[in-house]
């Protein structure tokens, strides 16, 4: 019997996050590491596993290597299913010839025809660079009850900040009355999340109608979801409490991963009833030395500590020489920090050997550092 409630998700995981600099230099944004032995894009793959999605689409664009290599065939995830499962969707030729997707729904749009083999009832529209749980289930049950054309999830937002976010108008029954785009003026602090589910029929002739229109950017929050609106489709927001950031930034990359580290961070990576999982990397345990100090600080597999490390992240394969000291740091797999070193307020990147005696943000209140093999920047 068919399933009347089938949710097919498409996860946009082909941005380049230029505001992290030297991070997404060799990687997509959603491949980079996080949390001390996840990825960005693990996050939202969980969140649909536990969430009983059984089908995924991965929406790839820039340099999609690493983030490939990840996520193999979904075996972390238990998407390497016969029936359902997880397919990578790469840019392709046409008989225009090859080109990159020109938009979010543009992407989506490229790909219809696995939407339209699959024949799902809904579609779930995620991003692949945020970190967050949720619950997709509690998403289509409200979208259901709404009698949603489409519903978008929001969340309030620290109202000096509405400006930056595209802000939804509601009205008292929580249906939504008008877009504002990073208004200079909000109406309200309630800000999209970028999350969506759709009605299969009502998405499909959108996009059909968005591609036809030459003018616009095929773009779900600048064109599709506020011509739906004119048109008269019913659109409601659902209201998300709880942990969500988009770490765009390297210093809001370096605050999501130290936000883990405290008691009241609602991102719980121990929660067994929530996993999120990621593709093993089959490495040795870590290794603390008897005059070594580590307080308050995730330390992954395969590290040697030797030294000091307070209130930081430490990947896998990170090594700390005696008498070096990390404090209020990031350190991505496989750095080095040697006799006497100390780095303070720093993201790392991978494989970077911080040389004896150096020196990193001590003294420096308030900057973030980025030390990679171009050099060091400050945020």
């Amino acid at each position: 019997m068919r399933n009347t409630n089938r949710v097919v998700a498409m996860l946009l995981a082909g941005g380049q996050g230029s505001r992290l600099k030297a991070m997404t230099k060799d990687q997509a944004k959603p491949a980079v590491p996080f949390g001390g032995k996840y990825r960005i894009i693990d996050f939202a793959l969980s969140n649909s596993t536990n969430s009983d999605v059984r089908d995924i689409g991965i929406l790839t664009q820039y340099k999609p290597f690493l983030l490939n290599e990840h996520l193999g065939i979904g075996a972390a995830w238990d998407y390497n299913r016969n029936y359902g499962g997880l397919r990578i969707l790469s840019p392709y030729s046409t008989e225009e010839g090859g080109k990159w997707y020109e938009g979010t729904a543009n992407a989506i749009y490229e790909n219809m025809d696995y939407l339209e083999r699959l024949g799902p009832d809904y579609v779930l529209i995620l991003s692949g660079d945020h970190i967050y749980k949720m619950n997709y289930n509690e998403l289509l049950k409200y979208h259901k009850k709404k009698g949603a054309d489409v519903t978008i999830a929001v969340m309030e937002v620290p109202w000096e900040e509405a400006s930056r976010f595209g802000i939804v108008n509601v009205d008292e029954e929580d249906k939504i009355v008008e877009f504002d785009e990073k208004p200079e003026n909000p109406k309200n602090n309630m800000a999209s999340m970028g999350i969506y589910m759709f009605n299969w029929p009502t998405l499909r002739q959108a996009l059909i109608e968005d591609n036809e229109n030459t003018e616009s950017n095929h773009d779900f929050g600048m064109n599709v979801l506020p011509k739906l609106l004119n048109d008269g489709h019913p659109m409601f927001v659902w209201k998300f409490d709880g942990y969500w950031k988009d770490v765009g930034t390297v210093r809001s990359y370096w605050e999501a991963n130290l936000d883990l580290l405290s008691d009241e961070n609602d991102l719980d990576v121990y929660d067994k009833s929530w996993r999120i999982y990621t593709r093993g990397l089959n490495l040795p345990p870590h290794y603390i030395a008897e005059d070594a100090v580590v307080r308050d600080a995730m330390v992954n597999e395969a590290c040697e500590i030797y030294g000091k490390v307070n209130h930081s992240v430490l990947f896998s394969g990170v090594i700390v020489e005696e008498g070096a000291s990390v404090t209020n740091s990031v350190l991505l797999p496989n750095c080095h920090i040697r006799k006497n070193a100390t780095i303070n307020n720093a993201v790392v990147m991978d494989g970077i050997v911080i040389e004896e005696d150096e020196q990193i943000g001590v003294g420096e209140e308030g900057n973030v550092y980025l030390v990679s093999d171009q050099g060091i920047n400050i945020e």
